[in-house]
């Protein structure tokens, strides 16, 4: 699948936002303490993405019943689903120079993850979380991804790599009071 970057200014996936507040001292010094232990960008990369993937568990996985969208919630608070957990991964990365996009799958509902951009090209990544049946891992050659998609169930990937969080995803987590009506109200496309 060839990605499609939504905005052709690479600056503009470097960007603050309220959602992605790489500007906050939780974020800040988060990215500090994982730079600290890295000897590059791309070691520091997987560093983070092991971070949150590992150190914040999926609200669904966990039963959290608190929703976080700002990336700055998502690690003070340590829960989040997969946008949230999007989130806070792509911070850390903005933090620290990386140009990181959203990108979205479609199964029952929509589905966020990431990609970075190295070696002039994108690669997705995928910070959910694992458990059994589950394993993401970072990598740079060839995708490691949550879950598979099936084609016959008309699950897709999205090729658009977005500067900011998907509207109708900030709209969904700002709107849902508590994880169950999260998951009443989870976008079905987008």
């Amino acid at each position: 699948m060839e990605l499609i970057q939504e905005n052709p200014d690479l600056s503009a996936y470097l960007a603050a936002d309220e959602a992605i507040d790489h500007h906050h001292p939780l974020v800040r010094a988060t990215a500090a303490r994982l730079a600290k232990e890295v000897v590059d960008s791309y070691a520091y990369a997987r560093a983070a993405f092991e971070f949150v993937r590992d150190t914040i568990p999926h609200s669904h996985d966990s039963g959290d019943p608190r929703v976080t969208w700002r990336a700055s919630d998502a690690l003070g608070l340590r829960t989040g689903i997969c946008y949230a957990k999007a989130h806070a991964l792509a911070a850390l990365l903005r933090a620290e120079g990386i140009p990181t996009a959203f990108c979205y799958q479609k199964f029952d509902e929509v589905h966020g993850l990431v990609a970075v951009r190295f070696h002039g090209a994108w690669h997705r990544q995928d910070p959910r979380g694992n458990k059994p049946g589950v394993d993401a891992r970072f990598s740079l050659d060839g995708e490691r991804l949550a879950f598979t998609l099936d084609p016959e169930s008309n699950e897709l990937d999205y090729p658009v790599l977005y500067a900011e969080p998907h509207p109708v995803v900030l709209s969904t987590l700002r709107s849902a009071p508590d994880r169950t009506r999260l998951r009443e109200t989870l976008p079905t496309a987008l």
